[in-house]
């Protein structure tokens, strides 16, 4: 048995590894798109490393484009196999995906407008919404906790990640050769104090496991509480300078755990009455899933739930369907605060209103997560007074900042606390993907003190035998 790791090796997006068993047979861990790798995103995400047709099945950990966005592609390159996971997640990876081919459809348009300027040859999607809807067929949806064969020799079992609804670990018990191992993949770990969603769960012994690491020499500021700082923002942006507040983020998500925290604020007659837009249709078609799964939830939440029928919804919200709506906001004076996807800030509809509103030292930009350093969410919390977006440079006057302790990502100690079921001595080999490597080196270290000996960190196309 051999893993390979296409994606999300020493970086945190493009999440891709490949079990190859004893008999040829491959198994595909997550098929995501790079994002916010600069000028190099493009060609990552155009070049899998592997050939799509010799994968025998998928297994999906959830819907996030990092770890989905490349199943269309997958398929019409080849793939035909089934891709397993959870209801969850089988709901919102549809929407993601027709999503993400709108958005690269519209934006090679925009493109290629340019480059007929400079009589340059034009560029092509990797893929179409055509692609999106035909590898919705190939989905294939199981519960979390039971096994479930993937082939012969292969049982599957998720557990539940607590980072977004449906997120899941996935564990492979594989036999071959008259032995038996385990092999856990951890997909994105959620936290264990989140706002709205279960923690993540215990996971059986395991052999190999693969793990993410993005905040693996961090904590999240949990001395302050994240309605306070949005309120701070608020105030300071929308009621002091009457100025906009413009908050990244993605649609599934980080996107319900914004709206949950200002209607916490409405709960508490805290919440300033000015307008409030979602516009993103996405965010509006996830929140609307995320309703349907309140299992999923904390105790907490569901404690609101007994007296607020919709945790997600407050005075002022208005949802922005159309493109004609979103343009409008650029011309509507006075305070406002928009909620738009990515939260990377390198595409969709945040990327334009971003700037148009730049320049402005009456605005505010407030991201809520973790920016690759090379997107233009990375560029702007690096400190960077000029930036170039849709090829123009643009002068940063607006108010920069970042709330951390939105991150759906675990912090060192909530990875520790995923990792505490497991005896280290019975793991051979723990993997760190989806991590920058400097932050990598030092969760290595910290997992060697807990007697996880064999600690890897691969790089990008690294192939290992697993004996």
């Amino acid at each position: 048995m051999k893993i390979a790791f296409h994606g999300a090796a020493r970086t945190v997006t493009g999440s891709k590894h490949i079990v190859t068993l004893s008999n040829g047979k491959k198994i595909l861990l997550d098929c995501g798109m790079f994002q916010g790798m600069g000028k190099d995103t493009d060609r990552l995400n155009r070049h899998f490393g592997f050939r799509p047709e010799e994968i025998d099945v998928m297994v999906l950990s959830h819907a996030h484009i990092d770890h989905s966005g490349l199943i269309p592609k997958l398929v019409n390159e080849g793939f035909t196999g089934k891709i397993f996971c959870t209801h969850g997640t089988k709901e919102l990876v549809t929407i993601l995906l027709e999503d993400s081919a709108q958005i690269q459809e519209d934006d090679i348009r925009y493109v290629n407008k340019r480059r007929k300027l400079r009589q340059e040859p034009f560029l092509k999607p990797l893929y179409t919404v055509e692609n999106a809807q035909a590898a919705a067929n190939s989905f294939v949806d199981v519960d979390y906790g039971t096994w479930t064969t993937l082939m012969e020799g292969v049982d599957l079992q998720f557990t539940d990640a607590g980072h977004i609804i449906g997120s899941a670990c996935v564990t492979l018990r594989i036999k071959e050769n008259g032995k038996d191992r385990v092999l856990t993949f951890s997909g994105d770990l959620g936290r264990y104090r989140d706002a709205i969603l279960r923690s993540p769960a215990a996971f059986p012994q395991a052999d190999y496991i693969v793990m993410e690491s993005t905040y693996g020499n961090s904590l999240h500021d949990l001395h302050r509480s994240t309605p306070d700082m949005f309120l701070e923002w608020i105030e300071k942006i929308c009621l002091k300078k009457k100025g906009k507040l413009i908050i990244p983020a993605f649609s599934v998500g980080r996107t319900q755990e914004i709206l949950y925290t200002l209607n916490q604020l409405e709960l508490e007659n805290r919440l300033p009455p000015i307008p409030y837009y979602v516009d993103s249709p996405l965010s509006m078609h996830a929140t609307e899933i995320v309703k349907k799964y309140p299992n999923y939830f904390n105790k907490t939440v569901k404690r609101v739930l007994e007296t607020d029928k919709d945790p997600f919804a407050f005075s002022g919200l208005k949802y922005i369907k159309t493109v004609e709506e979103s343009k409008q906001l650029n011309f509507t004076d006075g305070p406002m605060v928009i909620i738009s996807a990515s939260g990377m800030a390198d595409a969709g509809r945040v990327k334009h209103h971003i700037s148009n509103n730049l320049e402005h030292s009456r605005n505010g930009i407030l991201f809520t997560g973790y920016c690759e350093p090379n997107s233009l969410g990375g560029r702007l919390l690096a400190g960077q007074t000029e930036v170039g977006i849709y090829g123009v440079q643009h002068e940063v006057h607006a108010s920069v900042g970042v709330i951390r302790s939105m991150s759906a990502h675990g912090d060192y100690d909530d990875m520790s606390q995923w990792l505490s079921c497991q005896d280290p001595k019975q793991v051979k080999r723990l993997f760190l993907v989806h991590g920058e490597y400097d932050v990598q080196q030092d969760f290595k270290e910290r997992l060697v003190k807990k007697g996880f000996l064999d600690v890897e960190i691969p790089e990008q196309h690294y192939e290992v035998g697993l004996g």
